[in-house]
């Protein structure tokens, strides 16, 4: 779908879950407000594919994390140390739950050697000055800036106590993200209306298959079954939040080419009204 205002999103990495393989990248996004980019979440290869959408690294100045599961923040520090590399001089924010602070603290650490000679060397700012990492808990207003309000609660994804979902409104369009979680009337109230609504879905009947390449892991399907949405699950949450246009993301299993886009919708129609749309990478909507 088209974008219908100055406020668009970019589907970056639509497969759920740490796993890299062919096909979808790992989880990742980008809401783009009058052209500037707001990246949610940084699941491995975000950076390739900002490039691949056509976005500078270097002009990445708000990086939002839902919470601090690997497939979500795996590639948060290099994406801030490649915006310093292209040319980044100016401050650039992360916001997250805790431990987020430890997780950026610790990747600058590692990668201190390789500052402190850039520095010397090549004359560029001290990257460590101009991380800036707010750690916050909702529900409420996170930020607000040029028109754009952004908000966020915490959703239901055990064990973690700190996940959140957040929401981008400005004058023209209302965004939704719901970040990994399964059925939670507190992202309902947060998407409450809403034109655009990105949620996770998991299409319950192809878990086995999931789990069969992924031996070293006894206890996932319980794991997946009690911590995500199914498709079914999801319609009734979109009808109950009311929202426009429902687009299907962090897709679990997300690297099985035999669940088609009409078997991914197909559980999603059977409780809710509204525009489906299954997600690709490198989509805009």
């Amino acid at each position: 779908m088209p974008p219908t205002s100055d406020t668009r999103l970019i589907l970056l990495g639509t497969k759920g879950g740490p796993r890299v393989g062919k096909g979808r990248a790992n989880p990742a996004n980008v809401v783009l407000v009058n052209d500037r980019p707001y990246v949610v979440d940084c699941g491995y290869g975000v950076i390739r594919q900002l490039v691949d959408a056509g976005i500078e690294v270097h002009e990445v100045r708000t990086i939002l994390i839902t919470h601090n599961h690997s497939d979500h923040m795996l590639e948060l520090g290099p994406l801030v140390y490649s915006a310093w590399a292209g040319g980044l001089r100016e401050p650039i924010e992360v916001w997250g739950p805790p431990p987020v602070s430890k997780i950026v603290a610790s990747f600058l650490e590692s990668v201190a050697y390789d500052i402190d000679i850039r520095v010397g060397d090549e004359g560029r700012p001290d990257l460590r000055k101009l991380v800036r990492v707010y750690e916050f808990e909702p529900p409420g207003p996170v930020f607000e800036a040029d028109g754009l309000k952004v908000s966020a609660t915490k959703v239901r994804h055990p064990p973690l106590t700190h996940a959140y979902a957040y929401r981008f409104d400005t004058p023209g369009r209302s965004i939704v993200l719901s970040g990994d979680t399964t059925y939670s009337p507190e992202l309902i109230a947060l998407a409450r209306g809403a034109d655009v609504l990105v949620h996770e879905a998991m299409h319950l009947a192809s878990i086995d298959r999931l789990l069969d390449r992924v031996p070293n892991a006894p206890a996932l399907r319980k794991i997946l079954i009690g911590y995500h949405t199914t498709t079914e699950q999801l319609g009734h949450v979109a009808a109950e939040a009311g929202v426009k246009t429902l687009v299907l993301s962090h897709f679990v299993p997300g690297d099985d080419p035999s669940i088609t886009d009409a078997m991914w919708a197909e559980g999603v129609r059977k409780n809710f009204a509204g525009e489906i749309v299954v997600g690709r990478d490198l989509m805009t909507i």
